[in-house]
């Protein structure tokens, strides 16, 4: 099998891989049965193009199977703000639900497989599975925390203070979907803009930042992966205390 096609969602939502990693929450045979008959398609989007374009309306919410993309907003001068990373596992689109268009783009930062469903179908989840309307709930919360913690980064961190948060975090965040090689490295396919983007930085003082964090053995970045040297020393510099992650829901 090849690596793209091992990427590839399965047929059967029971054959899901990302459903037997212990990160997400079990779900019932019934809403198992649910969620397939609610999946229209398994898309695949190459790195680069649009999962959903800015402004527009999406008629399809995502679960991101493989591959990593970022959520953003564009301003007239086409200055970017990236809102967040996404990693396999995360549902997508949920917010143009309530808008008449799409009020941020996603694009897909590596090439990724996603898993599609109809935005007609999110009512049905509320009134006819009741707990995955509440996870539906749940994400949406969880989505907020995140945008209060973006918030606190870009408002009051200082720049070796962000760098250090985004390492670590998304470093977390990929160990936890057993993304770490036996080296503790894992895909980092983020380049330098994307790093000034997310966290509101000139790109050269993005690019001081991360070498003088690099000489003083706090991080590796070599060949597209990131390494964690002295990932307490970043914790300390991020004001960023780690807490296990509970399970999530895998629609």
């Amino acid at each position: 099998m090849t690596a793209d096609a091992a990427a590839q969602p399965p047929k059967a939502c029971a054959d899901c891989r990302l459903r037997q990693l212990t990160c997400f929450l079990p779900t019932t045979p019934a809403e198992l049965a649910f969620i397939q008959q609610c999946r229209e398609s398994t898309p695949r989007v190459r790195a680069g193009r649009a999962i959903i374009a800015e402004h527009r309306a999406s008629p399809r919410l995502f679960t991101l199977y493989s591959g990593w993309a970022f959520r953003y907003k564009t301003l007239a001068d086409g200055r970017r703000q990236i809102l967040n990373f996404l990693l396999p596992g995360d549902f997508i689109g949920l917010q143009g639900e309530f808008t008449d268009d799409a009020t941020h783009g996603v694009e897909a930062l590596t090439h990724t497989h996603l898993c599609a469903f109809g935005h007609d179908r999110l009512w049905d989840i509320f009134s006819r599975q009741a707990r995955l309307g509440y996870n539906v709930t749940w994400l949406c919360a969880s989505e907020e925390q995140l945008v209060d913690e973006n918030l606190v980064t870009v408002g009051r961190r200082n720049a070796a203070e962000r760098i250090a948060m985004l390492l670590i975090h998304l470093w977390r965040r990929a160990e936890r979907l057993g993304l770490v090689d036996e080296q503790g490295g894992v895909e980092f396919p983020l380049t330098q803009q994307h790093i000034a983007d997310a966290l509101g930085l000139s790109l050269v003082h993005t690019n001081k930042t991360l070498r003088k964090l690099e000489r003083v053995g706090l991080h590796e970045i070599k060949s597209a992966r990131l390494r964690l040297l002295d990932p307490l020393a970043l914790q300390r510099i991020a004001d960023y205390y780690a807490k296990p992650m509970r399970p999530v829901p895998l629609l």
